[in-house]
This record gives C-alpha cells, sequence and structure tokens, in this order.
C-alpha cells in the first residue's frame, strides 16, 4: 500500500498525490469510516517508524499523523442532522431541496440568505437555533422584539418575515386540543428566524439598497462581515439584540440622526406642523394675522423656544426674526429674517416628506465606510461644504464648487496621496468638443488667450501642433482626435493648485480663477470636480508632516510658476457624501435641497416590496 520510495519525499508532495487522488475518486473515498483511516494510518505510522534511523522515525512519525489528518478532513461526509432530532432532519432536508433552486421559498416567503444558511446549519449539524425540544428559545422573542423596533433604524419591520413568524409561533404556543406541531413547522419557524436575523444584519451593515444599481456614480462601501459567524456569536453570548446593534454604523451623526427620526415621528403623531398661507413678505416688525401661524410652527420645528414670546402677539418681534434666522441657516436659505417665497415653501414642506428625508439618509449613512479615519476631509456635495476632520473635530472648512446638475460630482471614498503646484490643465475630451470647440469657433484667438496648447493625440510623447493648422470646423464631438492643455498660471482651469486621489471618475480637488463663484449661496457650477475655496489653507494642512512645507513655502512655490507635485508623507482619507438631512454635533437638525434627484431615486427603490415567494 505504502511504495518504498515514500519515504525519501518530501510530505507536500505526498499530500499533493493524495489530494489529487481523493479528487479523482471522491465517491468511492467518501464511503471509508472514520476508524478505518485510523487504524490504517496508525499501522503505517508504526511501520515507518521500524524500519527507519530515529531521526527519520520521529520525522515520519509526525508526517504520517498530519497525513492522517488530512485524509480524515478529505473524506469525512458533511455534518450529518442529528437522527434523533426530526426538525434537525428536516432542515436539512429543506436546505439540501432549496440549494437545487433558484429560489429559496419558506411558508410563501423568499428567504434571502441562501449564501449563508446551508453553512450555518451545516456547522451546527442542522441542530434547530431557535427552538429545543418542542420550545421556542428566548433567543426568538429577543430577536422578535428587535425587529419590531427596526423603524427606529430607518427600517421596515414587515421585511423580516414577521407576519409569518408570528403566526407560526401562535399554532406552535397553542396547537389544537389533543394535538402536537408538526417538525415540518418548527423547521419553517427555525429557517424564518434564521433568515430575519440574517436579512436584518445584512440591512445594518450595508443598507438595503446597493446604489450602484440605480446610480452608477455612486460608490457604496462595502463592508467585510461573515453574518453567519455573527449569529453564531449572538446565539452563543444570549444576546441578539447587541449582537445586531454593533452592525450598525458607530458614527455618531448616524445616532443623532435616529433620535432625530424618533422625534419627528412623535411629532407626526400629535398633529405635525401648521401650514403658513401664501402672502405678503414678512419682516421685523410687521403685524399679520399668519405671524401668529409662523411662531407656531416655528416652536414645533424647535426653532422658536417656548416661553421666549407672547404666542398671540400678531406682530413680527426680535424673537421672531432670530427664531426664524436659525431655521434658514439649518434648511440651507439666505438668513435674512425674511419670510419670502423660498422660506415659506421651505415651511410648508409637509412633514411625512421630512421624515421620508431622514429615513433616506439614515439609509446613506450604511453606505460610508464604518471608520472615517483618524484624520479625514469630508466633501458635502448637496451642502457646498469641505470640513478637515480630526479626532471629531473639524480644524479647517470652507466653501466649495460643485457639479452642474447634468454633471454630477460622484459620491465615495478614497485618499489624496499628493498634489500638484501650478498644475497643467488637460482638458478632458467630452469638455473640449462641448466645452472649448464652440469657443474656438466663436474666437479665433480663445486657445491663444486661454494658453491652451493642441497635441496630435493623448500620448505621453504626442507631438504638439499648430493650432492654425486645424480645420475647427469640420470636427465632431465624438471624434475629437486632439488633446489640448493648459499652461500653468492665473488663467489655469485648475486654478494654483490641485490634489489627487485614484477613482474611476477623473474627479479631484482644486483651486480656481473664478473666485467670484463662490459668494453664490448654491454653488453648482463646475463639471464634476471640486473647487475649493481656501486651497494654499487646505495645502498647508495636508503638508504638515512633510518636513519644510509650510505656508510661505507653498507660496514660494505656487509664485514660481513651474509646475511641482509634492508627495504627501501621510495620504489622508477623503469622503465624497451626499447628504440631505444630518444632525450637527449641537443637535441641530439640517436639511438641504435634493440639487440631483437622488433623494427621489432612493426613495423609490426604498419603497419597492420585497418579491413574494
Amino acid at each position: 500500500m505504502f511504495p518504498d520510495a515514500w519515504p525519501g519525499l518530501k510530505l507536500d508532495r505526498v499530500l499533493t498525490v493524495y489530494l489529487r487522488t481523493v479528487e479523482s475518486h471522491r465517491p468511492l473515498v467518501g464511503r471509508l469510516k472514520k476508524a478505518m483511516i485510523c487504524m490504517v494510518f496508525k499501522k503505517a505510522a508504526a511501520a515507518a517508524t521500524r524500519r527507519f534511523s530515529p531521526h527519520l522515525q520521529r520525522r515520519w512519525t509526525a508526517s504520517w499523523i498530519a497525513l492522517s489528518a488530512v485524509l480524515m478532513l478529505t473524506v469525512l461526509p458533511a455534518p450529518a442532522a442529528n437522527p434523533a432530532d426530526p426538525v434537525a432532519g428536516l432542515l436539512r432536508s429543506k436546505i439540501e431541496q432549496r440549494r437545487q433552486r433558484h429560489a429559496f421559498v419558506c411558508q410563501g416567503e423568499i428567504l434571502c440568505g441562501l449564501a449563508v444558511i446551508p453553512a450555518f446549519y451545516a456547522r451546527r449539524h442542522y441542530l434547530p437555533a431557535w427552538s429545543h425540544a418542542g420550545r421556542v428559545l428566548p433567543a426568538a422573542g429577543e430577536l422578535l422584539k428587535t425587529l419590531e423596533q427596526a423603524s427606529q433604524e430607518g427600517l421596515r419591520p414587515a421585511d423580516y418575515h414577521l407576519h409569518k413568524i408570528k403566526a407560526l409561533l401562535a399554532d406552535l404556543e397553542s396547537p389544537p386540543p389533543g394535538a402536537s406541531p408538526p417538525p415540518a413547522a418548527w423547521a419553517d419557524l427555525d429557517l424564518l428566524l434564521t433568515d430575519s436575523f440574517l436579512l436584518y444584519a445584512a440591512h445594518l451593515t450595508a443598507g438595503r439598497v446597493n446604489p450602484e444599481t440605480y446610480d452608477p456614480q455612486w460608490l457604496a462601501f462595502s463592508p467585510s462581515v461573515d453574518l453567519g459567524t455573527t449569529l453564531s456569536a449572538a446565539l452563543r453570548s444570549g444576546s441578539i439584540a447587541a449582537g445586531l446593534r454593533q452592525l450598525a454604523p458607530p458614527q455618531p451623526g448616524y445616532t443623532r440622526l435616529k433620535n432625530a427620526l424618533q422625534h419627528y415621528r412623535q411629532l407626526a403623531a400629535v398633529g405635525g406642523w401648521p401650514t403658513l398661507p401664501a402672502g405678503t413678505r414678512l419682516g421685523r416688525n410687521d403685524c399679520d394675522a399668519r405671524v401668529l401661524l409662523l411662531r407656531r410652527r416655528l416652536a414645533s420645528s424647535g426653532d422658536l423656544a417656548p416661553g421666549r414670546a407672547d404666542p398671540a402677539n400678531e406682530c413680527f418681534d426680535a424673537p421672531l426674526e432670530s427664531a426664524l434666522i436659525a431655521y434658514q441657516q439649518r434648511n440651507h436659505l439666505k438668513p435674512d429674517g425674511i419670510l419670502g417665497p423660498d422660506t415659506l415653501r421651505a415651511l410648508n414642506v409637509p412633514l411625512k416628506n421630512r421624515i421620508r428625508q431622514i429615513v433616506i439618509n439614515l439609509e446613506r449613512w450604511r453606505w460610508i465606510p464604518r471608520d472615517l479615519g483618524r484624520r479625514h476631509i469630508l466633501v458635502d456635495i448637496a451642502d457646498f461644504h469641505l470640513a478637515l476632520v480630526e479626532r471629531g473635530q473639524a480644524l479647517l472648512g470652507m466653501r466649495i464648487v460643485v457639479g452642474r446638475s447634468y454633471r454630477r460630482t460622484p459620491v465615495f471614498s478614497s485618499k489624496i496621496t499628493y498634489l500638484v503646484l501650478n498644475p497643467y490643465w488637460n482638458v478632458p475630451r467630452r469638455l473640449a468638443s462641448k466645452d472649448i470647440l464652440p469657443r474656438v469657433l466663436a474666437d479665433p484667438l480663445y486657445l491663444k488667450q486661454q494658453k491652451i496648447r493642441i497635441f496630435e493625440n493623448w500620448r505621453a510623447d504626442a507631438r504638439e501642433i499648430d493650432a492654425h493648422t486645424i480645420d475647427w470646423k469640420h470636427l465632431k464631438g465624438h471624434r475629437f482626435p486632439y488633446r489640448m492643455r493648459q499652461d500653468p498660471g492665473p488663467q489655469n482651469a485648475l486654478g494654483r493648485i490641485k490634489f489627487m486621489f485614484p477613482n474611476r471618475f477623473s474627479v479631484y480637488l482644486h483651486d480656481t480663477p473664478h473666485r467670484e463663484l463662490f459668494a453664490h449661496f448654491q454653488r453648482d457650477f463646475s463639471s464634476g470636480c471640486i473647487r475649493v475655496q481656501r486651497p494654499v489653507s487646505l495645502a498647508v494642512e495636508l503638508l504638515k508632516y512633510n518636513a519644510g512645507w509650510d505656508r510661505a513655502k507653498i507660496s514660494a512655490r505656487i509664485a514660481s510658476g513651474q509646475r511641482r507635485v509634492v508627495v504627501l508623507k501621510k495620504p489622508i482619507r477623503i469622503h465624497l457624501l451626499y447628504r440631505t438631512a444630518w444632525v450637527d454635533a449641537s443637535a441641530k437638525l439640517h436639511f438641504r435641497p435634493d440639487i440631483y434627484g437622488r433623494d427621489r431615486l432612493l426613495e423609490k427603490a426604498l419603497l419597492a416590496k420585497p418579491p413574494a415567494g
């Protein structure tokens, strides 16, 4: 059985030959019994140790033991269901049958955990997880209670088989007189409870919706979580709720937004807030019956503190003006303290719409990395704002300009690895054909004035060509072969600095010569990249770990006009976010207009019902 030449071979060669044999003859090998395997290898090891020197005896005894372990692992069949437990046998049968089908249906409900359920039950030899000897375990009750509270996370309890589970529990706990519940019902209950845990855990971990399925410009973070192991650990610990709670986003902003959702739902339960009728503009010292409604409206949203003004006063006084300014600041409105058309429109957004907006943004929290980084940059697209954060505190903040509605700034996370002083601007082909080409046709001197050079193609060694030799009138947008490159200088579209981070969208942060755009209230003017208001201050912060690169040196390098690439000694994480509702550290709830229509798309996806079996 064991050739004389084997002791001279390396163990890894023996294992390789053996494993290939197992793969070729798995049906035959699989019928061997565990006891026979152990006996064969005991005798083989003993024979080997008798025939060689003491050194080889020790070496080969250990080798044969290792080899026997490999054989045992490879030939033993999958764990069998406990023959004494009929529920276990039914669980295994149901799981193995469903693995051959496209959908896993139980009690008319599609189970979403098909990728996890088989391995989870195989590890426990198909013993039920939520019942024992005809009795429901406490873990099942704890799971049901947790699922009933899923709405606190902005999720829907009905998505987690609650109706079917409760109906099954009622039948199992109160069977007809003289009858006992069938094992198949216990097996179905176990599968539904397991799938509800896994589905809820998946939603807490990564969200109900994958944004990339409806928005190609949104890359969600995909956490690596073994949900089967998470469930096993929660069952062992006896705390289902805690096991699920640890999967939700840990950031304080998520918790604060959850609390805001609870508060707004309580407000809705007592009637919500009043609607203000249209009319003339109202400001300080104006007297009007609508002032009373305005007081009630601002008091309901917490902007006007109780007792700060006479609720029967129809005149627009200083406390009301301060409250209206606070509301305007929270809602990205011009903070002028005047009830004009824009402010009236925002005040009259129905409370149910604001609740949906909060739910939408809770979902978005589940798409971002759990660890944003000790030091990171947040680019808030809908708020037109950038913040550099360290240990939870904003060190630097500034206004930004983001993409137009038809050239939207994407959402993703990356790392800034280097910056470029006095950069070239290689005009993207799309912008060259759609934006620059019409200007060239209108003004033959445009390229010269803007210091834009023309190269024959996009290769690094492309030859520069004279713009006057090109027949611009006959160029088509989809057949634009040339590369346009703008030289560094005050006219450069990227300004004096650009901040680079790898991404598939070719977007980055950069300076701009059009400083006047930062004075606008809504700043969506770019072609997708993010223009920053204070690029030098940002560069100073990012280069603080690069020796010698202080503000004076950065300014001097910029003044030289020479292009310079500076690699960050410590790259910094950057997160491009799209938030239309959030709660800041001072517990103020903010809303922002949905400038790209992304709320509407996500709401439609969240309202979609799960498939029925």
